[in-house]
């Protein structure tokens, strides 16, 4: 079998920075444990499998060791793949996935994602968190799937070294620590999945789902400035629409080819 194979670096304007993920391209999807065998050969946070349906595409996302509901950076690399290699002539493309249709369409700065909010909730800290932290925070929230921890300054979040296997056996898919921006941003995040196979994701639009509604509602402002402070970094406009967020970023292609198996 094969298969036409991208690798794009997500949330970033330059190569070797922000997200990186694979999307392959199928006329169908082949059967689950070959997809994950696909993701565990690619071995990045998440690869994308898309599957053209009418004018649409249908997207599923999986880690080396698990697939997931939804993915953001692989969306939008998968929306770069879409409507730069395959669909030029197109503005927009709508993706079919787990998370219901999500629509990405071409902007200045690359690509806007419509993608459902994650609402958080204020909740008693899981045993052991401080301790895998490293240190103390000011108040945890959960958001459906991961634990959101805050912290008073941007150089808390920037500076932890958590332990990932205590994380690991936290009862979350991860945890996100966040604090309010620096500089030019209006926050700052980190995001810690080792429980699904990833360490720490460098750049998580799933996250922002939650930090979006979050942030925009403590700092009384619709449109936020992100940024990922991860090693390879990454950026993100953040916009409130009712129940839904749009994501915005760019992509820089890095591999095209085939896979064969």
């Amino acid at each position: 079998m094969q298969a036409r194979l991208f690798q794009l670096d997500a949330f970033t304007s330059r190569r070797f920075a922000g997200n990186p993920a694979a999307v392959m391209l199928f006329d169908n999807y082949p059967d689950e444990g070959t997809l994950q065998a696909l993701a565990a050969e690619n071995n990045l946070a998440e690869t994308a499998f898309i599957v053209s349906d009418g004018d649409d595409f249908r997207i599923r996302w999986f880690t080396p060791t698990v697939e997931v509901s939804l993915c953001g950076h692989a969306t939008l690399a998968s929306a770069a793949v879409v409507l730069e290699r395959l669909e030029p002539a197109r503005d927009a493309v709508v993706f079919r996935s787990a998370s219901g249709p999500l629509p990405v369409h071409r902007s200045e700065r690359g690509y806007v994602m419509d993608f459902p909010v994650r609402q958080c909730t204020r909740t008693e800290p899981p045993e052991g968190l401080a301790k895998a932290l490293g240190t103390s925070f000011e108040e945890v929230l959960w958001d459906g799937f991961n634990f959101v921890v805050r912290f008073a300054a941007a150089d808390k979040v920037r500076g932890l070294s958590p332990d990932l296997a205590a994380i690991a056996r936290m009862p979350c898919a991860g945890v996100i620590v966040t604090a309010p921006g620096d500089g030019e941003h209006d926050c700052v995040s980190r995001y810690f999945a080792p429980a699904k196979g990833i360490p720490e994701d460098p750049v998580t639009g799933g996250a922002h789902c939650a930090l979006t509604p979050y942030w925009a509602g403590r700092l009384g402002k619709r449109e936020l400035h992100a940024f990922q402070a991860s090693a390879r970094g990454g950026e993100l406009r953040c916009r409130m629409r009712g129940d839904r967020v749009e994501l915005e970023g760019s992509c820089v292609f890095y591999l095209e080819g085939i896979a064969q198996w």
